[in-house]
């Protein structure tokens, strides 16, 4: 059974960072492309960010223009964990996160972990 379990949401300043995580259990970890979607209070979803492995730690990977430079995703293989390391926060990132991966035709998604940015 495929699992995704987010943590490392929060409460954080604009300015900020923080450090989320989401360990995956159920398949081939690094045969398998990992994405980061997020949601904002009243608005649809929102892709982010990609990564394919490639058999290493910091693979192919693709942002949203509206984090590029900001946010950086990485692969811990051993761990079978996708990170997003968040930099520079503004209001505008407060959403709710989760991440997702494509596994044999379906989407598989964790229960997102809150990130609000605020002062």
């Amino acid at each position: 059974e495929v699992q995704l379990v987010e943590s490392g949401g929060g409460l954080v300043q604009p300015g900020g960072s923080l450090r989320l995580s989401c360990a995956a259990s159920g398949f081939t970890f690094s045969d398998y492309a990992m994405a980061w979607v997020r949601q904002a209070p009243g608005k649809g979803l929102e892709w982010i960010s990609h990564i394919r492995s490639d058999g290493v730690s910091n693979g192919r990977t693709t942002y949203a223009a509206s984090v590029k430079g900001r946010f950086t995703i990485s692969l811990l293989i051993n761990k079978r964990t996708t990170t997003l390391q968040m930099n520079s926060l503004k209001p505008e990132d407060t959403a709710v996160y989760y991440c997702n991966v494509l596994y044999n035709g379906d989407y598989y998604w964790g229960q997102g972990t809150q990130v609000t940015v605020s002062s």
